[in-house]
């Protein structure tokens, strides 16, 4: 495309068209929905657990909200993540000590890759599926301010792309 059809795209239409007849869109790039943009329809709940709970409790703590993901605290600070992952993982490494004995210091994830409110689904979604990670952190002057699933990001594209497909369908019929 030229720098003119690019400035046109930009301005919000279609060389000749008025803007109003132009959907901005993901899979052309002019547009894209950020992590405050998604945090901001799903919300920003941040369920958290204390470093020294068992594993029991952050198990019984995930079922009960229908989660799958609890951030971990120190004194009030984020020190990790706990996942239904760090379940499997810690029976593993425990070697089937109970639960309730395992605590959650143990089998927490404590290197975290987070988003911050202005990076963008696609780049979000791309490393979320390289790192095979579920669930990513949101910070914000260093502190958590959401939680995003890879589901949360897919529904969101969907919803999307499934707008974009019914817009340009509608401007071909005319």
């Amino acid at each position: 495309m030229s720098a003119v059809g690019k400035r046109n795209l930009l301005a919000g239409g279609f060389p000749g068209e008025p803007a109003d007849n132009f959907l901005f869109s993901l899979s052309m790039g002019v547009m894209l929905m950020t992590v405050r943009d998604l945090l901001d329809s799903k919300g920003k709940d941040i369920v958290s657990i204390d470093v020294n709970s068992s594993v029991d409790d952050a198990i019984r703590s995930m079922n009960a909200r229908k989660i799958s993901a609890i951030m971990v605290t120190e004194q009030g600070k984020t020190v990790g993540i706990f996942t239904e992952r760090d379940v499997v993982r810690s029976y593993i490494t425990s070697g089937g000590k109970s639960f309730k004995d395992a605590k959650v210091r143990d089998a927490m994830v404590t290197n975290l890759i987070v988003a911050v409110p202005d990076d963008e689904l696609n780049d979000i979604s791309a490393i979320m599926v390289e790192k095979n990670i579920r669930h990513l952190p949101v910070l914000d002057n260093g502190r958590v301010i959401g939680m995003l699933s890879i589901r949360d990001i897919i529904q969101t594209q969907v919803k999307t792309l499934t707008s974009e497909i019914h817009y340009l369908r509608d401007y071909i019929a005319g």
